[in-house]
């Protein structure tokens, strides 16, 4: 039997911790995936092009920056059991809000405030939760972070399929997105409940003025920040899948508004499949190589996207594009954290790297998508993928943390 089984067996509580941050994990994902699965739907009731659609999302990836400035001063103050608590119900409530906004009053800038503050709410929560769940690998000397993002695919998947059937049946906007964000709110309370501090005592006296100075001097560390190119391109890959797969298979290839839905539940099935197996290649053949073989199977999957000849070529694409996409955000959350000292600055500065992608990516998509169409408007995502090619070696744990957390080469 291994250490991780036996640690397991003989404290509950551990195990318990690990679903609580997977279930985490999950809402975040199914949160997100009911609203883009009814993008195409708003953009019927808001009468707008794919330009201003690109504005709109723009609000979710501007709240999602000014929440990850903060982030790390944030959860430093909160603990990160507490900041994922009050998030994730931040998250909710925009959902909620940008639901009820959708359906009784139909308005650009007030949907795109809502959708500021759901991208804010995601965006500390997303720093929280990856931050647990290093914790928690570390404890359990195991490697877990694919696995959580599994659970964000697996929530991504759950999600899409609903707001698939949703379109189907015709339920409207107002009822779906309301009644999803009261249920992740009930589900919030319940989960954190297992959670256990992520903080380590190196940690300690991040309140002082020296803790600040600490925090901010992680953005001088070239490791870090190549670490947040990786997760910046791959970022950008996987949220251009989120935010346009599904317009680009109805404009691109002539399918239904449930048939650009469904697309994008075969791309975050794809992800969810390249995360479970993820943990496996990982400790076999280590960062590096996976992470390499991720971006080109990325890179093969949007051509056949953007070249495809017919609707069944770029779907195939999707399930290479899906794979790809899957493990360049959680090995680069993992490789951000190997170090406990600075770990939650270190996970809140390549997040907030990252996360440009989602602040630059909409609008420029959608700017190039009315120029020259949506397929491609992808080609700038082929380069983005093989700046991340080029920053993979960046991941290569140091000595003492891979050796401690066991978590790849």
């Amino acid at each position: 039997m291994t250490d991780s089984a036996v640690r397991e067996r003989t404290d509950p509580a551990l195990a318990r911790w690990r679903n609580a941050v997977f279930a985490v994990f999950a809402l975040s994902g199914f949160v997100f995936a009911n609203w883009a699965a009814r993008i195409p739907n708003v953009r019927d009731i808001l009468g707008a092009s794919t330009q201003e659609m690109g504005v709109l999302i723009l609000g979710m990836a501007s709240g999602a920056i000014l929440g990850l400035l903060t982030s790390s001063h944030v959860i430093t103050y909160l603990g990160a059991t507490r900041a994922i608590g009050w998030f994730l119900g931040t998250t909710a409530v925009g959902l909620t809000a940008a639901g009820l906004i959708a359906g009784l009053v139909p308005s650009f800038w007030a949907l795109f405030a809502a959708l500021m503050v759901l991208g804010a709410g995601n965006a500390v929560l997303d720093v929280a939760m990856n931050l647990s769940g290093a914790a928690n690998e570390r404890r359990v000397r195991k490697t877990l972070m694919p696995m959580f993002h599994a659970g964000f695919s697996l929530g991504t998947m759950l999600g899409a399929g609903f707001g698939a059937l949703t379109e189907q049946l015709g339920v409207p906007v107002l009822v779906h997105l309301v009644a999803i964000g009261l249920a992740v709110i009930a589900a919030d309370l319940y989960v954190v409940r297992f959670l256990q501090p992520a903080e380590e005592p190196a940690e300690a006296g991040a309140g002082t003025a020296a803790g600040w100075r600490s925090r901010l001097s992680v953005w001088t560390d070239p490791r870090i920040l190549l670490i947040g190119l990786i997760i910046l391109g791959m970022g950008f890959t996987e949220g251009t899948a989120n935010d346009w797969l599904g317009l680009a298979m109805v404009d691109g290839y002539g399918l239904t508004n449930p048939g650009g839905a469904a697309v994008f539940a075969v791309f975050v099935t794809a992800m969810t499949a390249g995360r479970v197996g993820g943990g496996y290649l990982l400790d076999r053949f280590g960062r590096v190589p996976v992470l390499a073989g991720s971006a080109f199977l990325a890179f093969a999957g949007l051509l056949l996207v953007i070249l495809g000849p017919t609707a069944p070529v770029a779907i195939a694409g999707t399930v290479l594009w899906g794979v790809g996409a899957s493990l360049g955000f959680p090995v680069g959350m993992s490789a951000a954290a190997d170090d406990p000292r600075k770990a939650t600055a270190s996970v809140a500065a390549v997040a907030t790297i990252g996360y440009f992608a989602f602040l630059i990516g909409p609008p420029l998509i959608g700017l190039l998508g009315d120029q020259w169409g949506l397929r491609n408007a992808f080609y700038v995502v082929l380069v983005l993928v093989g700046v991340a090619l080029l920053c993979s070696p960046a991941a290569r744990p140091p000595k003492t943390a891979g050796a401690e957390a066991g978590t790849g080469r």
